[in-house]
């Protein structure tokens, strides 16, 4: 009887969860007959629901559509779960995540979020999870359901964001040993990660006055890995009509614009993470922490991580630590010490949403001063003429009589940060006299030459004072200039000039003409440099022996701690050796003629665009199909910024893998127009007709005219449906 009762209780329980199973399919299904999605020529969606969660909803479902690999995979990361299809090195990403917060911390700031925000992380969950169940032969890696909470860990959209400046050697030597990351090993990361290619993002605002129209133009040129974004069109009944590139998994427009603002992000130097050295003590087996004269105790709570292992999963246990300043990452002179930074999801996520709704400029900067925009500047333009620069968001008030570039002692209360500058006190410039600004990760102190921000007006840490080739480049080809149109901002951020080999190659070819005996095998490659105008194209040969020299330079060349890469260029191409000028070329000629049994080789045949298939690290191979590009390396001063990350073992020659990715010029008049391109395409599907369908045109500088009214987006129009009836 017992036996016949539990079979019972089984068969009823079984039928309640496929009822409910079915209640959610329904419900789902509902909610998606609000969402309309019209797929143009180009494979962008345009989604169009009735509330902004109906255009959240079905901004998920498309992004599924186009990538559900990369929007699962933000998020395996992001909340924490890595290693457990990666394995057991993923292991301390996962505990720097859950260092930040917990499940339970995501699961509580969600809730304490306002309803309407409520609403968008719900509808989040719906689409996603609506097009799994719509979607059967789709097999996640790891993620089988989606969670309202999730967006609480991936919040405001950046290349990893600020947690990714965390370290995860010293999270690993801390929590597994006790000990610090020995200071050799630490160098040589920061040697390699000065070796790879730069990180970064272009950011031009122009104003009527310097206009054919007299409308206010604005560059979104940000620099990402390829494929991070996807290009999105997303519109509601209550306001929104927001048009740019998301990051994948996230329901708000990153980079982009609407009917009348726009606004792109630049990564800033403003001092938003610092590190607290705290003096711990032990007292009878708890841990407190020296605060003023008095002790505090240590937070200090565990937790179990799952890594995958073969064919298996093991778990393995941390403790996890936490003063008021934050967790504890790692040991500075042997002191346990605590990194703080932003971290306010909901703010974020609210700052995020409401930043894609504003109508001009006073909106805009009130939405500025929710300050949780923690790693990046905002160039900015609109509709009623404004073009503006806010440098920074999130920015601690501390007192300046420490270094807060090096750890400063917890125990002493006068480190701590005082609150938040408000934003009228973070570095801004709005409209200057000149008729332009721009940042290209740069110093703001030359965002418009004399009409600049002064440096002496802020405390040093809102900005390192830094300048690149990248911003030399951009205020050479801005000053004394009117007249543009979208096609001539577009052809300026394509401009070939490399102001990088212009301080370098000349010391070389000087050092080579002047050598009492000269290597006669570097003759010819020599006379190609010094015959060369510092312009990038597919058919340069001085390209590409400019390329290789630089970064060899960039790998063996020595200069004085301390000084920054563009120092360091000018230094290389003036002062080093000539000894050492000379060895470095000749090494590089050796590489290309044992690589490719020339040196004679046009940029275009070794500088190549290849995606083979949708992995989120491409393979690459020599012999198979790829594209010549013309761009360069950002390093060297592009605009149009096109590099190589990583290598393949079937690789000699270079593949883009970060640059310019999406990127748009937008005009602000009476309506709106802009034009915009993708690296590659906009699926991640190689079997989608749209996988590569732009790289030509990116390739040929041909962008594509965007599709944002409505009547404009039904002449495009090739697919029109609803979520689940495609």
């Amino acid at each position: 009887m017992r036996n016949l009762l539990l079979l019972i209780a089984l068969a009823l329980l079984s039928c309640k969860t496929d009822t409910n199973s079915e209640t959610t399919a329904s419900s789902l299904a509902q909610k998606a007959e609000n969402v309309t999605i019209i797929r143009d020529d180009f494979g962008v969606p345009h989604i169009y629901g009735k509330t902004d969660a109906d255009a959240v909803f079905g901004l998920l479902y498309a992004q599924c559509e186009d990538d559900f690999n990369r929007v699962e995979q933000n998020y395996i990361w992001a909340t924490g779960r890595l290693a457990e299809v990666e394995g057991e090195a993923a292991l301390y990403s996962d505990l720097r995540a859950k260092l930040f917060m917990t499940e339970e911390e995501a699961k509580a700031n969600y809730e304490k979020s306002p309803d309407w925000l409520k609403k968008l992380c719900d509808a989040f969950a719906d689409g996603i999870n609506y097009y799994l169940e719509t979607h059967p032969e789709v097999q996640p890696r790891l993620l089988t359901h989606f969670e309202p909470w999730m967006p609480m860990y991936f919040s405001e959209g950046s290349i990893g964001g600020d947690i990714e400046r965390i370290r995860t050697n010293r999270i690993k030597a801390f929590y597994e040993s006790g000990m610090e990351v020995p200071k050799m090993e630490l160098e040589e990361l920061e040697k390699i990660e000065m070796e790879a290619e730069p990180q970064g993002s272009n950011g031009i605002a122009i104003s009527g006055e310097l206009t054919q129209s007299g409308d206010a133009l604005l560059l979104i040129n940000p620099h990402t890995s390829f494929y991070f974004r996807g290009e999105v069109h997303v519109v509601s009944d209550e306001g929104l009509n927001a048009y740019g590139a998301v990051t994948w998994g996230q329901f708000f427009v990153y980079q982009g614009f609407n009917e009348k603002t726009g606004w792109m992000h630049t990564s800033g130097d403003t001092d938003v993470i610092d590190e607290f050295k705290e003096t711990v003590v032990k007292n009878e087996e708890e841990l407190f922490y020296q605060y003023g004269e008095e002790l505090r105790p240590v937070t200090t709570t565990e937790v179990t991580l799952t890594y995958k292992n073969g064919a298996d999963f093991k778990e393995r246990t941390f403790p996890m630590y936490r003063t008021h300043h934050g967790p504890i990452t790692h040991l500075t002179d042997g002191q346990w010490t605590a990194s703080a930074m932003m971290w306010e999801p909901v703010n974020a996520l609210e700052q995020s949403f409401i930043r894609t709704k504003q109508d001009g400029y006073a909106g805009f900067r009130e939405m500025m001063d929710i300050r949780a925009n923690s790693s990046n500047n905002t160039v900015y333009a609109d509709a009623e003429g404004n073009i503006a620069y806010f440098h920074g968001n999130f920015v601690p008030k501390r007192d300046t009589s420490f270094d807060y570039t090096r750890p400063v002692e917890g125990n002493n209360p006068k480190t701590d940060w005082q609150g938040l500058h408000p934003e009228s006190e973070n570095i801004l410039l709005l409209n200057p006299e000149n008729g332009w600004l721009q940042n290209c990760n740069s110093t703001p102190y030359t965002a418009a030459l004399e009409f600049s921000p002064k440096k002496s007006d802020y405390p040093n840490y809102m900005s390192i004072d830094r300048e690149n080739f990248r911003g030399v480049h951009a205020i050479a080809l801005l000053e004394d200039r009117k007249g543009y149109t979208l096609d001539s901002l577009i052809q300026l951020a394509h401009d070939p000039y490399l102001p990088a080999f212009e301080a370098l190659i000349p010391g070389l070819v000087k050092a080579y003409y002047e050598h009492h005996d000269r290597n006669p095998k570097l003759q010819g490659a020599v006379d190609v440099l010094a015959d060369w105008d510092f312009r990038t194209s597919k058919e340069s040969v001085a390209m590409t022996l400019a390329h290789f020299y630089g970064t060899a330079y960039y790998r063996e060349g020595k200069y004085p701690e301390g000084m920054i890469p563009m120092e360091r260029v000018k230094l290389w191409g003036s002062t080093s050796p000539n000894t050492e000028k000379l060895r470095i070329f000749e090494s590089v000629i050796d590489q290309l003629m044992t690589d490719f049994g020339t040196w004679n080789m046009p940029w275009g045949a070794v500088n190549r665009y290849q995606r083979l298939d949708g992995d989120i690290r491409q393979p690459f191979d020599d012999s198979k199909p790829s594209i010549p590009i013309g761009f360069a390396s950002g390093r060297w001063g592009a605009l149009a910024a096109y590099g190589a990350r990583y290598g393949s073992e079937n690789a000699k020659k270079l593949y883009g893998t970060r640059g310019n990715s999406f990127v748009a010029a937008v005009e602000f008049g009476d309506r709106v127009k802009a034009k915009s391109i993708l690296a590659g395409g906009q699926s991640g599907n190689p079997a989608s007709p749209h996988f590569d369908d732009q790289i030509q045109m990116y390739a040929d500088v041909q962008w594509k005219e965007v599709p944002y009214y409505k009547e404009d987006v039904l002449k495009r129009a090739k697919e029109t449906y609803v979520p689940g009836k495609r």
